[in-house]
């Protein structure tokens, strides 16, 4: 078997963020620089062409309808300052905000191209306010003075309208829609309920607004909302699972998906008079996970990204055409629309790495695995493991391909979040470790997004340990499989996930081999003190306030635990990190060293939350492997 070096694994190029342009041409991200870029190709196995040339990574980009043009967004060192910027296809670029020092958060151009929505915190930095404004002018008009945390939504179908969403909590969202001719805001959902709406679409008669949504269920389900009344009907349940998302095109066609256990389970459908779904033929996502959405011209076509853990992320282009014909059955003899469809995407003609190039579903990116043959990628297993109250937490575990005798060391790896979810997505550093002879372990635990409401909030202000609990009983399931080594057990996690690596350590301090702290949280209350003030109110629906929760929030914080840490711990912080700033990264690490523990810190001066730039990754995760070869 052939072994790689880290900054092989590292190196493996991902593509995401596809927007088909109004002439087919498909724009994407793609990191071969070394940050995400905006490239754009012509047709599938087309060679591409590099359209931006940043050190910073660009954050999105989005074709005009209208125009071979398209707007970006790109802030500076990691600081999520975005700014907004037009690119022609000539190479002309226009920078439309040119205000550093606000946040800017695209809102998507109105149909005819002629001008685009944002919101932005240019007048208080704690709230959002939305904003219209031409592609060719330099200032934008302020339609809508915001009192929170407001995003725009898409325009209405004669773009006279916008649908606003206010998040005052991660479950907690209002809807409305700005009249843009006299400025009137017709509030749709009670301001009091605590329930999410998301993925807001215009239906294509200016009625209906297509979501997601959990109100009266545990579950998000696809719904529609009077775009007047606010009236709510149900169009599609989302069973034990959420709808993550809704897409719309102005013809009718609908894609939604569903969150199973992690993988995607898309639909595509027409959209009938009556609010009704006729349902095309599926194939498989490839890869199991996949998102982002991008319609063609006339709804003929969809750009979608996927991934998955034997396979790098890249963007397909699906053809609803070829679906609709394989709805009607269209083809030679008695077959019918299922054999079609099977034929097209799952044989047919498919290139070396499993990617269909005929039929409905095409990948149109080539993002290379660096040389490693993508059958050495492991898959992993998903498992339930019983915790203390007696729930299951879902969790994926993934075996190396040689297990010592005696168990292989283990890396229990914890996203952040807490509201999110750690999904079967390819990850180039955990393939590096498998490779290298580690297990991984991946848990769910309890706040977690993707199991229902109910579970999400089991971590909620005073129940915030209960989380940690469910990585004591991780450690249980883990020490009783033969496969693993009880005494080589590693905590690795960032943002939120950091706080439960050193949570954790503090928790259970002779369980660890070593802890891998990246931007996470050490101190609650000096984190609340200093986060962006934009997000504190969200944070503190999370977290708790500082007014009324203090003296919990320092019971619960790691710095004031320290002194039960007794394993080795490294700790990863960009300087520039508006989320949870890079003071946490220091304190803990001090604190910690004042103990006689073996601590190293690592603050890139150039990053924010997270490590984004390809050399500074290698250089940190370089280290860190450095950091475990030793301790581990």
């Amino acid at each position: 078997m052939h072994e790689y070096d880290l900054e092989r694994y590292l190196t493996i190029r991902s593509a995401y963020g596809g927007s088909l342009g109004p002439d087919g041409t498909l724009s994407f991200l793609l990191d071969t620089t070394g940050t995400g870029q905006v490239w754009t190709v012509d047709e599938p196995g087309g060679w591409p062409t590099q359209r931006t040339f940043y050190d910073e990574p660009v954050s999105f980009a989005s074709f005009s309808p209208e125009r071979r043009e398209l707007a970006f967004g790109m802030d500076e060192g990691g600081n999520e300052r975005m700014q907004l910027y037009r690119l022609g296809m000539d190479g002309e670029r226009r920078e439309l905000t040119a205000r550093p020092e606000a946040k800017h958060r695209w809102g998507g151009w109105s149909h005819d191209g002629e001008q685009f929505a944002f919101a932005s915190n240019r007048r208080d930095e704690s709230v959002f306010d939305v904003y219209v404004q031409g592609r060719d002018s330099q200032e934008g008009e302020l339609v809508f003075e915001g009192d929170g945390w407001f995003s725009v939504g898409p325009w209405s179908p004669d773009d006279d309208a916008l649908v606003l969403h206010q998040a005052h909590s991660s479950f907690d969202h209002d809807l409305s829609v700005l009249d843009l001719g006299d400025g009137e805001r017709v509030q749709l959902t009670p301001e009091t309920s605590d329930v999410r709406y998301g993925s807001p679409q215009w239906g294509p008669d200016g009625e209906w607004l297509y979501l997601v949504t959990d109100e009266g269920a545990d579950t998000l389900y696809l719904g529609r909302m009077h775009a007047e009344t606010g009236e709510l009907e149900t169009v599609r349940e989302g069973g034990a699972w959420n709808v993550g998302g809704v897409a719309l095109d102005e013809s009718g066609l609908l894609v939604y998906s569903r969150n199973v256990d992690g993988y995607t389970d898309l639909t595509v459908a027409d959209l009938q008079d009556d609010g009704s779904l006729q349902e095309l033929p599926t194939p498989d996502v490839p890869g199991g996970v996949a998102g982002g959405v991008s319609f063609g011209a006339d709804g003929d076509a969809f750009s979608l990204t996927s991934t998955g853990r034997t396979l790098n992320t890249n963007v397909s282009v699906v053809d609803v055409t070829a679906l609709r014909a394989a709805a009607e059955g269209q083809g030679d003899g008695a077959d019918t629309g299922e054999d079609i469809l099977t034929d097209a995407v799952m044989g047919g003609e498919r290139t070396a790495e499993g990617h269909s190039d005929t039929g409905p579903v095409v990948r149109w990116t080539d993002a290379a695995t660096a040389g490693i043959p993508r059958e050495t990628f492991v898959e992993p297993e998903l498992v339930r493991y019983e915790t203390f109250d007696g729930r299951e937490i879902p969790a994926f575990f993934s075996r190396p391909p040689e297990v010592p005798e005696g168990g292989a060391p283990v890396i229990v790896d914890i996203h952040g979040g807490p509201e999110s979810q750690r999904r079967p997505s390819f990850r180039g550093l955990g393939q590096y470790f498998l490779s290298r002879g580690y297990a991984l372990l991946e848990p769910n635990v309890r706040g977690s997004t993707g199991y229902g409401r109910a579970y999400t909030h089991l971590d909620d202000v005073e129940r915030r340990m209960d989380s940690v609990r469910d990585i004591g009983a991780a450690l249980d399931w883990l020490e009783a499989r033969d496969a693993v080594d009880p005494d080589r057990i590693v905590a690795k996690g960032g943002s939120y996930g950091g706080f439960m690596v050193l949570a954790s350590l503090t928790e259970f301090p002779d369980r660890w081999a070593a802890g891998v702290d990246s931007v996470g949280i050490a101190n609650f209350v000096t984190f609340l003190e200093n986060t962006g003030a934009w997000r504190r109110e969200l944070r503190e629906a999370e977290y708790g306030s500082l007014a009324d929760d203090r003296e919990f929030l320092e019971s619960i914080s790691p710095i004031n635990n320290v002194e039960r840490i007794d394993a080795p711990l490294f700790v990863l912080h960009g300087a520039n990190d508006p989320r949870v700033p890079v003071g946490e990264a220091r304190q803990i690490a001090e604190r910690a060293r004042e103990q006689d523990l073996p601590v190293e810190l690592l603050v890139f001066e150039d990053e924010g939350h997270g490590i984004a730039k390809l050399d500074n990754r290698i250089e940190a995760y370089t280290r860190v492997v450095e950091f475990l070869d030793e301790h581990v």
